[in-house]
């Protein structure tokens, strides 16, 4: 990096506080633009679960366990941050799917451990109904997100970072590149511009021209009003997928993202924190606090959106589901692609043209 970049970060919560500090720490000067308060919209309605778990294609596999790695890098150097490598408990699918998926990850390289009911009882003993088997991946574990946006911002700041509240209205172009953001009727000029926004992503990007095939899909979560420790790790059980947090909430989704919450969100909320105070021994006590309904930036292909633009220059976007997991290895990647122009390999799949046809 030959002089020093102008970046505007759009977006405080976790993937955008990750690249405003990548990106400090590298020597860029950062501006962040939250629209509300640190950790965004969809962060603080997030389970949490830092994982490279079913469902994904190798080559995602690779990203995800590649995020994890630089999890414990991350909390090396911000040791601030609540980061909790607690362990996972899986039996949300069938027989031979979980066996299927045992064997495609652990010949992978991940972690899988096959216990049984005795097994799982010891590592979770306040369970009250136990499956006759489970998988178990030590290595998997919870970031608290928005405290860990707050702790990675307030470290970025110190580093000459720079955090607004606002909306942008607009990014600025110039030449066809984007030169900047407007906010509030004030112009901030840039040398690049980072869309870390969520779901409020797509708006901003077509000021630009820019289509971001991205979904929303909702998800209700509920949270207990903190109590006595109850559980140890994740747990995902069929329909029912809890944790407990660093200040002793228990929180729970019909699935981890969160489930549908339906015409009556209040009602499902009951109705489902009725399920998981059932599935916990000694939970008698346990009160509903709230639910939450988070708004999951989703591409329509599943897998996230990292990377330039092309046809625009000076505008880099960063807006996927499964943030918690991916935060800390795209603030580094994105942080080298900006200021050195070097994008890491495990990021090939990932471009937005990848949605130009």
């Amino acid at each position: 990096m030959s002089a020093v970049k102008q970046v505007v970060v759009i977006g405080a919560g976790i993937i955008g506080a990750s690249v405003a500090w990548h990106l400090a720490k590298a020597g860029a000067r950062v501006t962040v633009i939250a629209e509300s308060a640190v950790g965004g919209v969809a962060t603080p309605n997030s389970f949490a679960w830092i994982n490279a778990s079913w469902g994904n294609p190798e080559p995602y596999f690779r990203l995800r366990t590649r995020a994890m790695a630089e999890w414990t890098r991350l909390a090396k150097d911000v040791p601030a941050i609540p980061l909790a490598w607690c362990g996972g408990l899986c039996w949300d699918l069938p027989a031979d799917r979980l066996e299927a998926y045992a064997a495609e990850h652990s010949a992978w390289g991940y972690g899988i451990e096959r216990v049984g009911r005795e097994q799982v009882a010891r590592i979770e003993p306040n369970l009250t109904e136990l499956p006759d088997f489970a998988l178990h991946v030590a290595e998997e574990g919870v970031a608290e997100p928005v405290a860990t946006a707050k702790v990675l911002l307030a470290d970025a700041e110190q580093g000459g970072a720079k955090i607004m509240t606002g909306t942008v209205t607009a990014l600025v172009l110039s030449n066809g590149k984007v030169a900047g953001v407007e906010i509030s009727g004030q112009r901030i000029v840039a040398d690049e511009v980072v869309i870390a926004a969520g779901a409020g992503a797509p708006a901003i990007a077509a000021t630009a021209g820019i289509k971001l095939p991205i979904e929303t899909p909702p998800g209700l979560i509920v949270h207990s009003r903190p109590y006595k420790k109850l559980l140890n790790g994740l747990v995902h059980a069929e329909k029912l997928h809890m944790r407990q947090t660093a200040e002793g909430r228990i929180i729970a989704g019909s699935d981890f993202a969160g489930g549908n919450p339906g015409d009556d969100p209040e009602a499902t909320g009951r109705e489902l924190f009725a399920v998981m105070k059932a599935a916990l021994r000694d939970g008698d006590g346990l009160e509903l606090d709230f639910h939450t309904v988070g708004y999951r930036p989703t591409p329509i292909d599943g897998f996230p959106i990292i990377g330039r633009t092309e046809g625009v220059g000076g505008l880099y976007v960063a807006v996927m589901h499964s943030g918690i997991t991916l935060a800390p290895a795209v603030g580094l990647f994105a942080a080298q692609e900006i200021l050195d122009g070097k994008r890491d390999p495990l990021l090939a799949p990932y471009g937005l043209s990848r949605f130009a046809q």
